[in-house]
């Protein structure tokens, strides 16, 4: 990533200077600004005049200089430290689907939209794939509908559900950074630099004596692979099945807007109206999909949990402990990575060791470079001082890592930002994910406006002494979420409508899963690792205590691991993709219901957990009122309502 001189791009990088009150008025302004524009519109045109140019056009260049401004403005929920600029952010993005609201129901607009669309007129590919979604996009949010009470129930749906998701993400945000206490012998089996993080309690207090492990995924899962005691597996796994009990009615909540808007608009379901214009095109293609793949999936299945069986009961019996023949949702993290260990040599903290976080991340970028003809070049601190005018910042916290990229032919021309904030902090998005800051889109005077992305993620921040070390499994993630900002990098569309990963979204996950494979190719495998002793004298140093004398490794990953790691890809998988069909067909039960009667008598809890137990073959407690796992799904409140069956196809 050094091998090409340092150019100045053609288009700075944003700058992240918002407070609270400045977030709230740039976006009432955007607003303003738009609006201003749709009425221009309507002032200067007619349904008899109406073309693409004179109306398509115009409303593509006022979504395009919104969107360019207003990602960045509703990103702040996502990363800010502050609460304060958190909320602001969050407001924001109720503001902006309040304007889309009142925009999808502009009876003028969409009289103006649908002359257009009946016109027949002869337009290249993508704009008449853009006037369809705008007319579309109109029919969709009732206008159709008659004026007057059908019309205005329709229109408070709509913005009651943008409260509900916004609600529900803080919610989920301020629980996972709650945490149960454990005391040093419930906790036993956990790595010793995982124990040595977590928080103590106060001396003379009643947990002076414990060490509290939160219910974030990171902490979760280091607990459920690796303590001993079944009980503080099944302690931590059904408290983060109710960690966020203020989501259960939001989440019902949820679901029966969505029933009663899509029914309004002559759909049978939510899944109907979410799905015609995706791939599948039905929820009926969906069905079959899912119901043939569980059934093809469900005698391996059980095969695999007999297998996991064996290995939980010698494991009892080795501590003098009688085994019941169940193995429980919370025992499968734990036998799974026994297995692992035992039956394929594959340690996960030994390959970690190998997977320092900077040099995997330069060795990531290095791939990409060679997959896709680019060049990514890092900002320096002394660089991004030069960048800055007073007052103006091009990062939004100094964890996070920059780069203009180019295409790294001969011409290398200018591609975009990328941004990696990839350390955990307070608040902050849970789960990895990339968010899209500026979209890339074809400005008025024929210029193009390029893409600004960022990647973000929740490891431990490394020290000079204590190195972060990946696992695998998160090495896979990180390329995946790297796949979504190479889409959003490398994306070329005339309206910002379509760019990158807006697009249907049983697509939108094909071009990250192709990437993950590369996680699993020997020579991308060993050209990716070093051993983190390797890297500084301090790191030698910390491997030193903890290897008790061994040999050093060598510095790539030996043969061995790699051909080990390559043989257990597929172990369990069947247990894998049935709990991935628990998502998608609780995802399509909850929104395609036969009647209203139906959803409107759905325990949705209950549901949840029957589902969950009649198609992943492990043993859960009695009853289905034992947790609320739905309330902790934010994909369903998020884009992928009736589309979570997108990871399997």
């Amino acid at each position: 990533m050094a091998h090409q001189m340092k150019r100045n791009p053609p288009q700075q990088p944003p700058s992240f200077t918002a407070n609270p009150v400045s977030i709230t008025q740039d976006t009432k302004y955007l607003i303003v600004h738009a609006r201003e524009g749709q009425n221009q519109i309507k002032r200067n045109v007619q349904p008899s005049t109406a073309t693409f140019t004179n109306v398509i056009l115009p409303l593509a260049h006022i979504d395009n200089a919104l969107a360019s401004k207003s990602h960045i403005l509703v990103f702040y929920r996502a990363v800010s430290t502050s609460p304060e600029l958190r909320n602001a952010s969050m407001e924001a993005q109720n503001i902006l689907d309040s304007y889309n609201v009142e925009t999808s129901m502009d009876d003028d607009l969409f009289a103006l939209v649908d002359a257009v669309f009946h016109n027949n007129a002869d337009l290249e590919p993508e704009s008449y794939r853009l006037l369809k979604k705008i007319y579309m996009g109109y029919i969709r949010h009732g206008l159709k509908l008659s004026a007057g009470c059908q019309r205005d129930r329709f229109q408070e749906i709509q913005l009651r559900l943008s409260c509900i998701k916004a609600e529900f993400q803080r919610n989920l945000a301020q629980a996972n950074s709650a945490g149960i206490w454990f005391t040093a012998g419930e906790l036993d089996g956990l790595p010793g630099e995982f124990l040595s993080k977590l928080m103590g309690g106060e001396v003379g207090k009643v947990n002076g004596d414990k060490v509290q492990v939160a219910l974030n995924d990171s902490d979760l899962f280091q607990t459920l692979r690796y303590a001993r005691d079944g009980e503080t597996r099944k302690r931590i796994y059904i408290a983060n099945e109710n960690k966020c009990g203020q989501n259960v009615s939001l989440f019902r909540e949820a679901i029966l807007l969505r029933d009663e808007a899509a029914r309004l608009l002559g759909y049978p379901s939510h899944a109907a109206l979410r799905i015609e214009d995706k791939m599948a095109k039905c929820p009926e293609t969906v069905n079959s999909f899912l119901g043939d793949l569980q059934a093809r999936l469900r005698d391996n299945g059980m095969k695999e949990v007999d297998k996991l069986k064996q290995l939980k009961k010698a494991d009892l019996e080795s501590r003098g402990e009688s085994f019941d023949e169940r193995y429980f949702l919370w025992d499968h993290q734990y036998y799974h990575r026994m297995m692992l260990e035992k039956q394929y040599s594959v340690n996960r903290q030994k390959i970690a060791e190998y997977f320092p976080f900077q040099s995997t991340i330069m060795g990531m970028l290095r791939i990409c470079e060679t997959l896709f003809g680019l060049f990514f070049s890092e900002f320096n601190r002394d660089e991004m001082t030069k960048l800055d005018s007073p007052g103006v910042a091009h990062v939004w916290h100094e964890d996070v890592q920059a780069f203009s990229v180019w295409n790294s032919d001969e011409d290398g021309d200018f591609v975009g930002h990328l941004y990696l904030d990839l350390f955990h902090r307070e608040g902050k998005y849970a789960n990895a994910a990339n968010f899209n800051l500026i979209p890339g889109f074809i400005l008025e005077n024929g210029k193009r406006r390029y893409p600004a992305t960022a990647l973000v993620c929740n490891f431990s921040k490394p020290s000079s002494e204590t190195p972060c070390l990946l696992k695998h499994d998160e090495v896979v993630t990180l390329f995946h979420e790297l796949g979504h900002g190479i889409h959003d990098l490398v994306s070329k569309t005339t309206y910002s409508h379509f760019h990158g990963t807006e697009t249907e979204v049983d697509f939108g996950e094909a071009p990250s899963q192709m990437l993950e494979n590369w996680c699993w190719t020997p020579t991308v495998l060993q050209s990716l690792s070093r051993h983190y002793s390797y890297i500084s004298s301090e790191y030698l140093d910390h491997w030193k205590e903890q290897a008790y004398r061994e040999p050093q490794p060598q510095e790539q990953m030996p043969d061995a691991m790699v051909e080990s790691l390559l043989q257990a890809k597929h172990i369990n998988g069947a247990l894998f993709h049935l709990r991935q069909l628990h998502f998608g067909i609780f995802d399509m039960v909850v929104h395609e219901s036969d009647d209203r009667h139906a959803i409107e008598g759905l325990d949705v809890s209950a549901k949840y957990n029957e589902l969950l137990a009649r198609i992943l073959p492990m043993d859960s407690p009695e009853g289905d009122d034992w947790g609320h796992g739905q309330t902790r799904f934010q994909h369903l409140l998020g884009e992928y309502d009736a589309g979570y069956y997108s990871y399997l196809l």
